[in-house]
């Protein structure tokens, strides 16, 4: 994976000039050429594989925002062309936020970003998402209406889950819809999630080799789901639809959820339980193997 991403949000400190909803200006000005250079390398990287591999919301999504590789964007410019089709927009933020200050602002239609850039050195791996991550990997998916409804819907649920002390199962519904998500189509399985679209390395393997899990989205079994934040996923979960996934998620009730499976055990990340829905069954050679982003894993 391109990031160790978090579903976490630690409770530190308001950093120095961010204003009480932690969001900062993006600086664009300050950007240096090596930075615009690292963008450009990071979108050219990924616009040679995604075709054939992301689903068309997001390719349409890169186009309806114009996304390119010609260095970093303004998020003044964006958030013309993004607030226009689906009300949302980028507000800039120094890194991760606290987890009320997130849901707050999908609750309103704001997308958290991070305004700084990874180092040439950290192409493929760094500890915390960076505006590439943010911005290529997220922003394209709200350009779409069910699914730019379904992130409100989700910061929305996000502030019952603090107040009822469950945001540990939620979180597990963002990492394996939002960040690893998988979408079942008529060409196959394609990528909608912004932990593997941003990823090259991941890219590749959440689709191509035998290794993970592949299995049915069910809302109860992903979030008693397990996951890991350091390496390649062991199961990736597949919706049937956008729609599904909005439906699915706006039409449950999660106060009795939340209190059925807290008297359930998690479950492991490379368990298939018998009532799955089986699109993969997975060798797990790359964890068995010891995993750890190797670029040849299978």
């Amino acid at each position: 994976m391109g990031v160790v991403e978090r579903t976490d949000h630690p409770q530190t400190g308001l950093p120095k000039g961010a204003d009480p909803d932690w969001t900062i200006p993006q600086g664009y000005e300050r950007y240096s050429e090596a930075e615009h250079r690292t963008w450009t390398t990071l979108y050219e990287r990924q616009a040679d594989i995604l075709p054939g591999r992301a689903c068309d919301a997001f390719l349409h999504g890169l186009d309806a925002l114009d996304l390119h590789g010609q260095g970093i964007p303004d998020f003044r410019q964006l958030n013309e062309k993004l607030s226009g089709l689906t009300g949302w927009r980028i507000v800039a933020v120094p890194g991760l936020v606290p987890d009320a200050v997130f849901f707050e602002h999908l609750a309103n239609r704001r997308f958290p970003a991070a305004n700084f850039i990874r180092g040439a050195d950290e192409l493929d791996y760094l500890q915390e998402p960076d505006i590439f991550h943010d911005v290529f990997g997220h922003v394209p998916m709200l350009t779409d209406p069910i699914f730019a409804d379904y992130m409100q819907a989700y910061g929305k649920g996000g502030v019952r889950a603090l107040a009822l002390g469950r945001l540990d199962n939620l979180a597990r519904l963002y990492w394996y819809t939002v960040e690893f998500g998988l979408l079942e189509t008529h060409e196959g399985l394609r990528i909608y999630g912004a932990g593997i679209v941003s990823s090259r390395t991941e890219t590749i393997f959440a689709l191509a080799p035998d290794s993970p899990n592949r299995l049915g989205f069910d809302l109860e079994r992903v979030m008693r789901t397990l996951y890991r934040i350091d390496d390649f996923q062991q199961v990736y979960f597949v919706i049937p639809s956008l729609h599904y996934l909005l439906g699915v998620t706006t039409g449950t009730d999660f106060g009795p959820l939340y209190a059925k499976i807290s008297k359930m055990p998690d479950i492991p990340i490379a368990a298939i339980e018998p009532s799955d829905r089986v699109f993969t069954r997975g060798t797990q050679d790359y964890a068995r193997s010891g995993g750890r982003l190797r670029q040849g894993a299978a």
